[in-house]
């Protein structure tokens, strides 16, 4: 680690702390040239496995921009969107792996989108889990009216009757 005064390569690691319920380690460190001290955070870092093989860094913008296209035409902000993004990221640290395939990252954006917006996540899960018939699509559907049911009225039905 390099000193961001006098930018010495030779620092000493003072005390290590867990921050973020475990999703980073906060460290206090002193340079041995200048004698100064400082902190740094240091976060690991999630990749993604794609389908090809290929492995990339997790990339919260990338997920949330193919979250975007299934949320157009939809009442869901910009900041609703950041804040869905910031969930799947915590889900993925917090389950402790570093790497994910593509798969599991898009598992992830599924319960919290369907709490968005159910017609967005329709539109996601359609493309994600590849339906494929008219029949795929009332599969799924029905399955959100039955949870619907069983968590009781929601305000759209009570406002509608």
């Amino acid at each position: 680690m390099h000193c961001p005064y006098c930018k010495n390569e030779d620092t000493k690691v003072l005390d290590s702390r867990v921050a973020d319920d475990g999703g980073s380690i906060r460290r206090r460190r002193s340079c041995s040239a200048c004698d100064r001290r400082f902190s740094t955070v240091e976060k690991m870092q999630l990749t993604v496995l794609k389908r090809s093989g290929a492995t990339e860094p997790f990339n919260r913008d990338k997920a949330i921009a193919g979250v975007r296209k299934a949320c157009k035409g939809r009442p869901v902000t910009d900041a609703q969107l950041a804040c869905l993004g910031q969930d799947v990221e915590d889900a993925l640290r917090l389950s402790g792996q570093a790497e994910f395939d593509a798969n599991e990252v898009g598992l992830a954006i599924l319960a919290p989108l369907r709490a968005l917006d159910e017609v967005a996540y329709l539109r996601f899960a359609s493309v994600y889990r590849a339906f494929d018939s008219v029949e795929a699509f009332e599969d799924e559907i029905a399955m959100l009216r039955l949870e619907r049911a069983t968590d009781g009225p929601s305000e759209t039905s009570a406002q509608s009757g």
